[in-house]
């Protein structure tokens, strides 16, 4: 249809829009960390083991924190993405499927970010793993038919 927006009939855009939102995450993460350091006295290059920066406040680990969230689950939501549309899958209720993924993971940077409720978090990550299985599933089931 010509006035489809590409918001709604193409599942890229979903995983576009968290590639956007996982760089928005490392700008804010550059933007409280770097101060951080400065103002810890950290000398960066001695600042290679893993504990270095355990010296830094909770709030600016947290945000270190999701930015490595998304780079970990994250990665098998492109991948199951771009299979998807490579398949010919995308249709209305798979892109409804991505967005919520996406929708449910910028809520959990933005809950592990600011408050860190780890029970809230936690739920969030749960929501959205089952979320992902869902769209799997719908691809194996449309692969078996």
């Amino acid at each position: 249809m010509p006035n489809e927006s590409p918001l709604t009939h193409s599942i890229l855009t979903p995983a576009l829009a968290l590639i956007v939102w996982s760089l928005v995450m490392l700008v804010w993460l550059y933007a409280t960390r770097i101060p951080a350091i400065q103002k810890a006295g950290i000398d960066p290059a001695k600042a290679q083991a893993p504990n270095a920066l355990d010296a830094l406040p909770p709030r600016v680990r947290w945000v270190a924190d999701n930015y490595n969230h998304l780079m970990e689950q994250p990665t098998v939501f492109y991948a199951l993405v771009f299979y998807t549309y490579l398949a010919g899958q995308q249709d209305h209720w798979n892109i409804v499927i991505a967005w919520t993924y996406v929708a449910l993971r910028l809520v959990h940077s933005l809950v592990q970010a600011t408050i860190n409720a780890v029970m809230v978090r936690f739920s969030i990550f749960a929501l959205s793993s089952f979320v992902l299985a869902v769209l799997a599933a719908r691809d194996v089931m449309a692969l078996l038919q």
